[in-house]
């Protein structure tokens, strides 16, 4: 089976890389979504606070991490079972967990700050929210140095897609 790692900023598009990707027949698991998928934690509280404060927000990061990883692991060892030929798994920190060594690509999503930033806002977030969510990650220049392929997401959907065709053929991977 062929393992995905689908990575890049905030705001640039892992998520509807992820959705086209089911859609033509890959099993993917979000990393954003393995734990209290049930509403059990108020996420937006959460994350108010501790990304005004670095050591809450490394201290977190011990306690959920190594827990994300066992989950999406044994997600992916399911499908391995199922005879699945690929499947891919959306983690923003990719590079930040040391996580790459577990795939056979790491796909980077990216786009401008220009873009990404209008992504944000439309989300509501304000100016103090985005620039701390950003700070915290590795900058996108870092991470599409480190990845296998790059994904230039500002043109829409069907840009998108075709782009992530392209990879998937080159992997051997052949979309429904």
């Amino acid at each position: 089976m062929k393992l995905l790692g689908l990575t890049g900023g905030i705001g640039m598009g892992k998520s509807a890389a992820g959705h086209w990707l089911e859609r033509h027949g890959l099993q993917v698991v979000d990393s954003d979504e393995v734990i209290a998928s049930d509403g059990s934690l108020r996420r937006d509280e959460m994350a108010r606070r501790v990304f005004g404060d670095e050591e809450a927000r490394k201290a977190l990061e011990a306690i959920l991490h190594p827990r994300i990883r066992s989950v999406w692991k044994a997600e992916t060892q399911r499908w391995r079972g199922e005879g699945r030929i690929a499947g891919a798994v959306q983690i923003p920190l990719l590079f930040e967990t040391a996580a790459e060594n577990e795939f056979d690509a790491v796909i980077c999503l990216a786009c401008s700050a220009e873009i990404q930033k209008a992504r944000l806002l439309g989300r509501g977030w304000d100016e103090a929210q985005i620039a701390g969510r950003i700070g915290t990650q590795l900058p996108i220049e870092e991470k599409i140095d480190r990845s296998d392929f790059v994904v230039w997401n500002e043109s829409g959907l069907d840009e998108l897609g075709e782009q992530l065709e392209r990879i998937l053929q080159e992997l051997g991977i052949a979309p429904d």
